[in-house]
């Protein structure tokens, strides 16, 4: 029987999962605080009224920043306070209403990552966007959740030959007791998760970001190459958008709707 093994927030584009022990869901929007905060790449500047979302490359990122991996991040309830602790057990606390807050956290990441950077790093937060890879496909992606099947990865697991951390696809919600493989049928199906429900809309095709150990920071496999080889083609896990609010929790049910 399929139920739900974990569930995760990224409050920071890029940057560390945040475990949660249950969240409610709503209609139409994506995952609580999840991706509500990015960091620039320090070549343009952020204006949270004129926004429009912009490809991950104009953000610190995995796929090319994957030292942030080693920094692990706590966001408070309301979402304006950011705890980041580097390898080093450095605390940084950042306001993120707080101009001169920010500069420091903006110092921080530029010793952090000496001679990466095209410019000043800049932690930014918008009210009516999420930094997710998916905005710049559409308004309703944008707010699209992540889901992914541990079986799936399990698989992975057995034809790669060694331990693969389901926190390298950078999911919403973990997924157990299925068939591995199986969310690649569920386009255009509805899934109950606990009290509520989605409508599952696209496959996620997997980019380097996933090459990163999750807990070092190393780059140490090569995951899109292996997904291809072996099945064919790039996809781990599927996008789904919340049709149906409700509470999920870990251990609650989750089941494919007639």
């Amino acid at each position: 029987m399929r139920a739900i093994a974990a569930l995760y927030r990224y409050p920071v584009k890029g940057l560390s999962a945040e475990p949660l022990a249950g969240v409610r869901l709503s209609a139409g929007d994506g995952f609580p605080l999840d991706r509500s905060m990015a960091i620039t790449d320090g070549t343009w500047l952020f204006d949270a009224d004129t926004y429009e979302p912009r490809p991950k490359a104009k953000f610190l990122m995995l796929a090319r920043d994957e030292a942030l991996a080693a920094l692990r991040t706590r966001v408070s309830t309301d979402g304006r306070e950011l705890t980041v602790i580097s390898p080093d057990d450095e605390r940084i606390v950042v306001n993120v209403d707080d101009d001169e807050s920010v500069t420091g956290f903006s110092q921080f990441l530029k010793a952090y990552l000496p001679g990466t950077l095209a410019g000043e790093p800049r932690l930014v937060r918008s009210e009516r966007h999420r930094f997710t890879d998916a905005s710049v496909v559409s308004p309703a992606m944008m707010s699209a959740i992540s889901i992914i099947n541990l079986a799936s990865v399990r698989d992975l697991e057995r034809v790669m030959g060694c331990a693969i951390d389901p926190l390298r696809f950078r999911a919403n919600i973990h997924l157990d007791g299925g068939d591995a493989w199986e969310e690649n049928d569920w386009v255009g199906r509805e899934l109950t998760l606990g009290d509520a429900r989605v409508r599952v809309v696209k496959r996620i095709k997997r980019c380097p970001a996933t090459n990163v150990d999750p807990a070092s920071g190393i780059r140490d496999r090569d995951i899109p190459q292996a997904l291809s080889e072996y099945f064919g083609n790039r996809d781990m896990g599927v996008y789904a958008e919340v049709i149906e609010g409700g509470a999920i929790r870990p251990g609650a049910q989750a089941e494919l709707c007639a």
